[in-house]
């Protein structure tokens, strides 16, 4: 954890700088979520410098924007963000809230990047409320194009924590094996192939 966590520490200050290049396909997936968390109370964890909370905060109610990098956080509160915006330093692994807390939690580009992310399903799982939504958009490496192929290398060379390697379908089926049924989904152009998931807790 503590290694991961210092990648991003080191990353932060050109987080953003990174992320413009897949900018088409985060206005879609912004699109997407609006609806979702409409007047609703939000969990997001990995959320970087909050990207994704601050285009979408007109929308929801409340956003507890979370990372497990400080640096991030600190970035985050440094530009112009909606008072509906909290940010905080969280282990997705441990979180502080309550059981059934929010109505939707978002994890995006994060399940591929951690280790067991099966623990983390877990731990959102007792944090959203039974009626709730996860939206889990996810890169799935593993059906990427050669090109693609080749900056995951260099990536991975650089010290980013690559996981999981997933095709689109591979991720969708561990959502279900882990407790959930997906109804939506969506696989969006950008660097990686960028498998959006939406989903509800599966009745047991």
């Amino acid at each position: 954890m503590k290694n991961r966590r210092n990648f991003w520490d080191r990353t932060a200050i050109i987080y953003d700088r990174f992320m413009r290049r897949d900018a088409a396909a985060y206005d879609r997936m912004y699109a997407l979520l609006r609806p979702v968390v409409r007047d609703k109370t939000v969990l997001e964890l990995a959320a970087g410098t909050g990207l994704i909370a601050k285009h979408i905060a007109n929308a929801a109610e409340y956003i507890e924007v979370t990372d497990a990098s400080e640096q991030m956080i600190r970035q985050a509160e440094r530009e112009n963000h909606a008072e509906n915006l909290h940010f905080s330093v969280q282990d997705m692994f441990c979180l502080p809230y309550a059981d059934k807390s929010f109505d939707a939690v978002i994890v995006s580009n994060a399940l591929h990047i951690v280790p067991q992310p099966e623990k983390a399903l877990a731990e959102i799982r007792r944090v959203l409320k039974d009626d709730g939504v996860l939206i889990a958009p996810t890169f799935t490496h593993a059906g990427n194009s050669f090109s693609g192929k080749v900056r995951a290398f260099f990536m991975k060379r650089v010290g980013f924590p690559l996981h999981s390697k997933w095709t689109s379908a591979e991720y969708l089926r561990f959502l279900s094996q882990n407790g959930w049924t997906v109804r939506k989904r969506a696989v969006l152009k950008a660097s990686f192939p960028l498998t959006y998931a939406e989903c509800v807790k599966l009745e047991v």
